[in-house]
């Protein structure tokens, strides 16, 4: 059983920029892809970013530019960034693990964009 958990989350001002962290258990994390997703208040959770196993990345359009996820394979961490945010930012934002589905899921991270 894979375990993910985020940190890094917090109150960030509009303009500036936060860095989200996962370290996940498991041996099998340098084959897997790694995602990152939130859920805005009263909306359904949406994908933000994601890693394949290669290092190939996909962004979603509203962070395309301005975010950058990575990944430690050593130490089995990703990591999403995220510069310039925005109020409509504000999110819980969950690490998710798998390849061909996400089967695994932190327990998220609180994001509040906000002056």
């Amino acid at each position: 059983q894979v375990q993910l958990v985020e940190s890094g989350g917090g109150l960030v001002q509009p303009g500036g920029s936060l860095t989200l962290s996962c370290v996940a258990t498991g041996n099998l994390f340098r084959v897997m892809h790694m995602g990152w997703f939130r859920q805005p208040p009263g909306k359904e959770r949406e994908l933000v970013a994601t890693v394949n196993s290669a290092g190939s990345t996909v962004y979603a359009p509203s962070v395309r530019g301005r975010s950058t996820i990575s990944r430690d394979n050593d130490k089995k961490m990703t990591f999403l960034r995220i510069n310039d945010m925005k109020p409509e930012d504000t999110a819980v934002y969950y690490c998710a693990q798998g390849k061909g589905q996400w089967d695994y899921w932190g327990q998220g991270t609180q994001v509040t964009v906000s002056a």
